[in-house]
């Protein structure tokens, strides 16, 4: 057997530039979540306290993924030789059940304003609201490219999103109640934004857990990889045994056993193979087992 790889420093890169974004982004979700809570406090608005709730999840998310970068951060050793990488995993997982929470409490809240009517200060309503939609957008340029490729940001940027929709949506209701005073166009957007992020935890929940119980990655098939290998590398008679799994995103992990004709130089063929495997997967590590024979031992599961 021969365990092929790409270099560590590739495999299991830290990205500085995410830890920036995600923690100047803390330092401005905080500032508005204080803003918020007071602006609702004053205006009783309780779309607006909605706002700022989902504004406290999106805090208790970039601190939940700057956390779990800080794990992975941590070098390798014997008993944890992948690192604590699925650390951003397991955060985008908790943010997704913490999302949920907060929902409940929103639609609870809403609820009681519907059966209890309260006067609401619109234009302070409007101005807070407007002052969160700012904020909100200028998260999200921050951190806009990152989500794409760490699930643990797209859990963050998924919040930020959610935060924005919600402003402007304060922003409309305020107005509404400014000019008509109906006041429960308040309670209604509540449950509209809850609605909201209810889609996203349930999305976040979905990627997480999927890559929490070693699942294959999403759009990759592991037939289609052996039957792949077989066709592109001559010297290979059969493939079998492939096993193909998540450390954290865009960090795929394979092994697999491959019958071959008898060759001069396996070496060779299996660098080619791994090579292979990283630049048309993105499959960042795999293990070769080599054999000649048609029957391989494998432990049963």
């Amino acid at each position: 057997m021969k365990i092929s790889k790409k270099p560590s420093d590739h495999i299991f890169n830290y990205r500085e530039l995410e830890k920036n974004r995600l923690l100047l982004s803390l330092i401005i979700t905080i500032i508005v979540l204080i803003i918020e809570i007071l602006g609702s406090i004053l205006s009783n608005s309780i779309a607006l306290l909605s706002d700022a709730g989902h504004m406290f999840t999106h805090a208790f998310a970039i601190s939940t993924g700057l956390f779990a970068i800080f794990l992975a951060r941590k070098p390798l050793c014997s008993h944890k030789t992948f690192g604590l990488y699925r650390a951003e995993i397991l955060a985008a997982f908790i943010n997704g059940i913490f999302l949920l929470v907060i929902v409940g409490f929103i639609i609870y809240e809403a609820i009681l304003r519907i059966l209890y009517p309260v006067n609401i200060d619109s234009l302070f309503m409007i101005i807070t609201a407007l002052i969160g939609l700012f904020v909100n957008i200028a998260s999200i340029l921050i951190l806009h490219g990152s989500h794409k490729e760490d699930l643990n940001i797209k859990g963050v940027f998924y919040h930020m999103i959610g935060d924005a929709i919600s402003s402007i949506g304060v922003v409309f209701a305020s107005i509404i109640i400014y000019f008509t005073d109906y006041l429960y166009i308040d309670p209604f957007l509540s449950f509209l934004i809850s609605f909201l992020i209810i889609i996203w935890a349930i999305k976040i929940l979905k990627e997480s857990g999927r890559i929490l119980l070693e699942m294959t990655p999403k759009d990759i098939n592991i037939n289609m990889i052996e039957q792949d290998l077989k066709n592109k590398f001559k010297p290979i008679i059969n493939v079998n045994h492939t096993h193909l799994w998540t450390i954290t995103s865009e960090i795929f992990i394979l092994t697999t056993h491959i019958q071959i004709r008898d060759i001069s130089n396996q070496d060779e063929l299996i660098d080619n193979i791994s090579n292979y495997l990283h630049k048309k997967y993105n499959i960042r590590e795999s293990t070769i087992q080599i054999t000649y024979s048609s029957e391989i031992k494998v432990c049963k599961i």
